[in-house]
């Protein structure tokens, strides 16, 4: 919730397909409200339900029951992040979350399967002020988890052989970043901005340091802070809290002796000497896409008064279309992005601003109009207008923030941590409500000086991406792992051990009640509504079937430019119009191109749902797609496209589709700078014309709302809009697998970490196999801790910080993939080892325990998942796009739990051909050891 950008590492997520970084900032601020009315800021209140108490072993608890849906939420936060970092061992914290998951004395086994065979959406984060770890789950698991977090607290084994291996997980961690131009920005101007403190250092650590660290130091920090005296434990949930209250005191009762931390480590290692005098910019001049301008301003610590009104000061100045740095920047075409973010920690904070430059804009000229904005701010104030706006989107944020309970605890977690105070943001959002103008003013003209700023530039060098493909003659050598595929590796994963050290639970019995209601429109409009008031809120998804797969050859990115200009213009309200309506009330409305449709994406409060269903309507049906705005969208496509083709992830997965979608398939189809200027208006026009229709438009809401209300709502804004002819249809060719393994190389200089796809054409989402490869791909690669693509590529040789699968199952088309990134010097072994697993599966096949473990698992997952009002939505939506009956929101269970062993079997030697796929990896050189002629 506090930090900025890059200052916080997380585990590799595989429940959510991503390699990513766990960030928060006070733009993703969350909470969570009982009995909400927003019209009536005096009866708000949060966490009301809360209860906080202590045991006599110094443990703190927090709960809070949420029976909304049979799932429970359970978090454990230690009072350790990079502040508490001696020198010469940056990134200990980090590397002490990674050794948390690698077993206990108890447990002598990655608890990432323990975690995965119980269906738990599992995760950590390192960062500043703390270290978290956090698991939702199915409510008749929740003393299961308690148990597991217990033993890790006490029982964590740090021995030789894994901290080695980890080691180099968290070493392919820090070479992902690196290959990100911000962050090495980022990384930059905070050491040079808080020299003397540990928020100068990277929270992830530092690469040399990484490398020197021992057993007994990890061992030493272990001891000193993962304690019950030094920990939050947080539960919310569908659970009862006296019963819930016995059974924490008696599984966490078993500690060692109380000890007082020594004030050093208890408070962090303290030190003064922040740098407030400017000395100009940094100045970085590295391979890279776009320029980059940040600057870093100090700020007090989080409960200082100021902080509630620095925060709207950074909504008037940041946050959407309306804002002061958007209107000068962005809106004016010198920069494609800005973004900034207020950090309150424990020590202090800072106020940080990221520009990205358009092509051949003087970062110069740019830090002078941040100036100019930033001394008229101060010098004239702001209107009440713009005051009232800020406080709405902020105190919204807060309330949309409110749809899951993992964001309900993560609020209450990281407020206790960080503040002593577990109902810190009660007291934090009255404070907000009462900022006046002349507090934001104040604050502005206190901390935005310049002279007290820390600055840097990062000036790109240009270099080709150098694309090489190997014959299809040449294969990977398979031979590059000597290891033979025992329960160690990453064979058949010994699922006697994982039960042995299981703890008991009782098995769920609850199913999905409720369906979503379809409503059908004369003009073909499909509609589904499912109500829910656990929230004052309205999430809302939609899809129309628009996509990339209908841009011309020569214009691809046609149809990403009229979902972009959907917003910019109406026959009634120009860009900045449509704008305001949405931001005044914290309202959002998003247009999201794909391959095969473009995604609608919106949320509001309840009592705002009229505003955005007469914005998404007036926008769809009657855009005007001015000249001006669509030439600044053109700009910052063409802008994003450099940025792209800097990207390893994306320039992979661009030449990967390409790869197995050759023309004139029409996924082979990606922007390029000549398509995208090609473009003109009367294409966008046309396009528009032609493919936006009802009848080719689905949308879905869940929240806080009268169907009835709705559906007549829904009738009045799109009931009248009608299309001549039908939809159009497309139909994809049929493509064959490669004859044998081709590879692709493509060389960005200046990156630090090697990102590989491995896969090949696989099924849609309608194919009858569909479950069965869904049983399969858990037991792959479906959890980068538990699969035995993880347990042997991660957990065992420490090859890569992330690897998964997945089978993207379209309605018109499917493809198998494998993602991982790894050290340039590992890639090969990866590659090879990768291989090997897939042709054992391929050839052998898997274990009936390994079916029935993840057939739970993925059964979990999908009813932990629809917890969550985004996620609930997404999968009713899907389900209508992909011509699926609403009742498989509830039969899907149903069908994977009648997969079997034979079916899954099948499925792995029709869809797993390791001599038969296109290999690509993007970033620095590979070496080419384990390629041989065929």
């Amino acid at each position: 919730m506090l930090l900025s950008n890059y200052s916080v590492s997380g585990e590799s997520n595989a429940a959510s397909n991503q390699i990513s970084n766990q960030v928060y900032t006070r733009k993703e601020i969350t909470s969570n409200f009982k009995s909400l009315n927003i019209s009536n800021p005096q009866k708000q209140s949060m966490n009301e339900d809360a209860r906080k108490i202590v045991l006599e072993n110094g443990l703190t608890v927090i709960t809070k029951e949420v029976h909304t849906a049979p799932v429970v939420t359970v978090q454990v936060w230690y009072r350790i992040g990079s502040r508490n970092e001696e020198q010469g061992v940056n990134g200990i914290a980090h590397q002490l979350e990674h050794m948390m998951f690698k077993g206990t004395a108890r447990r002598p086994i990655q608890f990432g399967r323990l975690f995965s065979t119980l269906g738990s959406d599992s995760n950590a984060f390192t960062s500043y002020d703390q270290t978290a770890y956090y698991n939702t789950v199915e409510r008749t698991k929740l003393n299961a988890l308690l148990e597991l977090e217990a033993d890790r607290m006490h029982n964590s084994l740090i021995d030789a052989p894994a901290l080695a291996s980890e080691k180099r997980v968290v070493i392919s961690e820090l070479q992902g970043y690196e290959n990100n131009p911000e962050y090495r920005l980022s990384h930059a101007v905070m050491h040079a901005a808080f020299p003397d403190h540990p928020y100068g250092l990277s929270v992830g650590g530092k690469k040399s340091d990484v490398e020197k660290f021992t057993v007994e130091k990890v061992q030493e920090y272990y001891n000193k802070f993962y304690r019950p005296d030094n920990a939050v434990l947080v539960i919310v949930g569908d659970f009862q809290t006296e019963s819930t209250i016995a059974d924490v005191k008696r599984i966490f009762n078993n500690s060692a002796e109380k000890k007082v931390l020594s004030a050093e480590y208890k408070n962090g290692i303290r030190r003064d000497a922040i740098n407030r005098v400017s000395t100009g910019p940094i100045i970085l001049k590295e391979p890279g896409a776009a320029s980059i301008l940040q600057s870093v301003y100090p700020l007090p610590d989080i409960k200082h008064p100021d902080a509630p009104a620095l925060d709207v000061m950074d909504y008037i100045l940041s946050d959407g279309r309306n804002s002061r740095l958007y209107q000068a920047l962005v809106d004016s075409g010198i920069a494609t992005d800005v973004d900034a973010s207020v950090a309150s920690l424990k020590d202090f904070g800072w106020y940080e601003i990221t520009i990205l430059a358009t092509p051949k804009q003087d970062l110069k000229k740019i830090d002078s109009i941040v100036t100019k904005v930033i001394s008229k701010f101060t010098e004239e104030g702001v209107d009440e207008s713009e005051l009232k706006r800020a406080k709405a989107q902020f105190e919204s944020s807060v309330i949309l923030g409110n749809r899951d309970i993992t964001s309900q605890a993560m609020q209450l977690g990281n407020d206790e941590v960080v503040t002593g105070n577990h109902l810190f943001m009660d007291n934090y959002l009255d404070a907000v409500r009462k900022v006046t103008a002349q507090d934001v003013q104040r604050v502005a003209k206190h901390y935005l000086n310049i002279e007290s700023r820390t600055f840097g530039y990062f000036l790109p060098t240009q270099a080709p991406v150098i694309a090489k493909n190997s014959s299809s003659n040449n294969k990977i050598n398979s031979n590059q792992t000597h290891e033979s595929f025992t329960s160690s590796s990453g064979g058949v994963l010994d699922k006697a051990d994982v039960l042995k050290y299981l703890p008991q639970f009782e098995a769920p019995s609850e199913t999905l009640q409720s369906v979503p209601e379809l409503v059908m429109f004369p003009n073909g409009l499909r509609v589904l509504m499912l109500p829910d008031k656990s929230t004052p809120t309205v999430t809302l998804s939609g899809y129309i079937k628009a996509g990339s797969e209908f841009d011309c050859d020569n214009k691809a990115g046609l149809s990403e430019l009229v979902a972009d200009n959907l917003l910019s213009g109406t026959k009634t309200k120009d860009v900045l119009q449509l704008a305001k309506a949405l931001e005044e009330r914290g309202a959002s409305l998003d247009f999201n191109p794909s391959r095969e449709g473009v995604r609608i994406e919106g949320d509001s409060l309840a009592e705002d749902l009229s505003v955005l269903l007469h914005t998404l309507a007036d926008v769809i049906k009657n855009p005007t797609f001015p000249n001006r705005e669509l030439e600044l969208s053109r700009k910052h496509a063409l802008s994003a496209l450099e940025q792209d083709l800097d990207d390893p992830s994306e320039v992979a997965r661009r030449t990967f589709v390409q790869s197995i979608y050759p023309k004139p398939h029409p996924l082979h189809k990606f922007p390029t700078k000549q398509s995208l200027r090609r473009i003109t208006r009367k294409d966008v026009i046309d396009f528009k014309a032609k493919y936006y229709r009802p009848d080719a438009m689905v949308l879905a809401l869940v929240g806080d709302f009268n169907p009835a209300e709705v559906k007549s709502r829904l009738k009045g804004e799109l009931g009248d809009w009608s299309v001549d002819g039908k939809a159009e249809t497309l139909l994809y060719p049929s493509v064959s697998m490669p004859d044998n393994v081709i590879r692709v190389n493509s060389v960005l200089p200046g990156k630090a970490q090697t990102i590989t796809y491995m896969g090949n054409t696989a099924i849609n989402r309608n194919d009858s196999r569909y479950y069965s490869a869904l049983v399969l791909n858990q037991i792959l690669g479906g959890d980068t801790l538990s699969s035995r693509l993880g347990a042997e590529l991660r957990d065992r040789q420490g090859l890569t910080y992330g690897i998964f699968s997945n089978f993207l199952a379209g309605k018109n088309s499917g493809t198998f993939l494998i993602e991982m990134q790894t050290s340039p010097q590992d890639t090969a072994k990866a590659i090879a080892s990768t291989r090997q697993l897939l042709q054992d599966i391929h050839k052998l096949g898997v274990t009936e325990q390994e079916v029935e473990t993840a057939k739970r698992t993925v059964v979990s997952n999908y009813i932990v998942s629809l917890a969550n009002p985004e996620e609930l939505v997404h999968q009713i939506l899907m389900n209508q796009v992909y011509g699926l009956d609403v009742e498989e929101l509830r039969n899907f269970t149903e069908k994977i739990n009648q997969v079997g062993l034979s079916q899954v079997n099948q499925a792995a030697r029709e869809l797993l051909n390791p001599d038969k796929i296109v290999v690509v990896t993007a970033g620095p050189a590979v070496a080419t050891q384990g390629i041989q002629p065929n």
